[in-house]
């Protein structure tokens, strides 16, 4: 009879590991922690039409109280800034703010959402799934809203302390995959990024 107790005490740690599970909360708090996050990114377009996938490269800043700095760098230099207020590109004589209702802007909302780990934003339009542990998670979201369910399937979402891959599944099949390299949370705004969050 002695041998169970050390087997009833491993199945008490074992639930008492699974009430500690990672949860939508944890993540929140741990992707809303860093103040400023500087990296760059690939993203990939995949067309069913096109053999090949449409990449384009480039930088970015998400700062917590500012919003999403976008800065495209190939195939062309664009520049975007994604915030509450809506998404501006900029041109020769500065930001100038886009339409607020297309397709895009809904993504850009989404994407913003989930790097600052809004979950109770997201929570309104989609079913969130979260597995793993906080150094190594994957989030599936699923839409609940009839306009969302046009657009998307799904949209996984995969990281450590931070976000790495974002994987929107389209209904037409299309699909995008973002990948986040060289992630930091170390530098505060430069001047400059001062300076295009503010205008």
């Amino acid at each position: 009879m002695r041998f169970l107790k050390p087997f009833g005490l491993l199945l008490l740690l074992g639930f008492a590991s699974l009430a500690n599970a990672f949860d939508l909360q944890q993540l929140s708090d741990q992707l809303a922690k860093p103040s400023v996050i500087h990296g760059n990114f690939i993203q990939e377009k995949h067309l069913r039409a096109l053999p090949q996938p449409l990449t384009s490269k480039g930088s970015f800043v998400l700062a917590r109280d500012h919003g999403l700095l976008w800065l495209l760098k190939t195939p062309l230099q664009q520049d975007y800034r994604i915030s509450t207020k809506g998404i501006a590109r900029r041109d020769s004589s500065g930001w100038q703010m886009l339409p607020g209702k297309s397709a895009g802007a809904e993504q850009n909302r989404i994407f913003l959402a989930v790097l600052q780990g809004d979950s109770s934003g997201l929570q309104r339009d989609f079913e969130l799934s979260l597995s793993g542990e906080a150094q190594h998670w994957k989030l599936t979201l699923t839409p609940r809203s009839m306009l969302l369910k046009q657009v998307f399937n799904q949209i996984n979402i995969d990281g450590g302390e931070l976000v790495q891959r974002i994987e929107l599944l389209e209904t037409q099949g299309d699909s995008t995959v973002l990948r986040m390299q060289d992630t930091t949370s170390a530098n505060p705004l430069s001047d400059a990024e001062q300076h295009d969050f503010a205008e």
